[in-house]
Formats: structure tokens, sequence, C-alpha cells
């Protein structure tokens, strides 16, 4: 089982979007920087937002890819409200 996550850091005002097996240890990594080289580092203030749930890696990492390739806030925030969303984009894949 893997997830799409999506936070949010209220300093910066951004959005980040990953894929893991475990999303509250991999939010706790972005908020001790433990990505040295990463986005996250900008803000200590990372909260979920979305945790999506996938049947396998694939579909995480495909729906990744997706939502980055919009490069949209109003995307996400319109996934944040309506994660349903993201099943429909994962039925037509």
């Amino acid at each position: 089982m893997h997830f799409l996550y999506i936070i949010h850091s209220a300093k910066i005002d951004r959005y980040y979007v990953g894929e893991t097996a475990d999303a509250e240890f991999r939010l706790n990594l972005h908020n001790q920087h433990y990505f040295s080289q990463s986005f996250t580092k900008a803000a200590k203030d990372w909260e979920l937002k979305l945790i999506f749930k996938t049947s396998n890696r694939e579909d995480a990492l495909f729906l990744e890819k997706f939502v980055k390739r919009m490069k949209s806030r109003v995307f996400i925030e319109k996934i944040i409200n309506k994660p349903e969303i993201l099943s429909d984009i994962l039925s037509k894949k």
C-alpha cells in the first residue's frame, strides 16, 4: 500500500506533493530537513493536507507526476477538497 500526500507550509504558503508508504513518517522527515536538497527545506512547519491511499507504488507515482505536471495551486486545492478526483484520474489511466 502506498500513498500520495500533499503537505502545506503556512510560513512560505506553498504545497508539496509526494508519494510514500508512511505519510506521517515522511512528514517528520520533511520537518526535520532530512532531505537537504529538497524544496521542503525552506520551512519547518509542514502539515499534512491530504493522504490518498493507492493499491501500489506505481499508482502513487503516477498521481504524483500527474499533479506536479499540472503546476497549479488551484488544482492542488481542488484535490484537497475533493479527493475523489484522484480516483477518477486513476480510472482513466
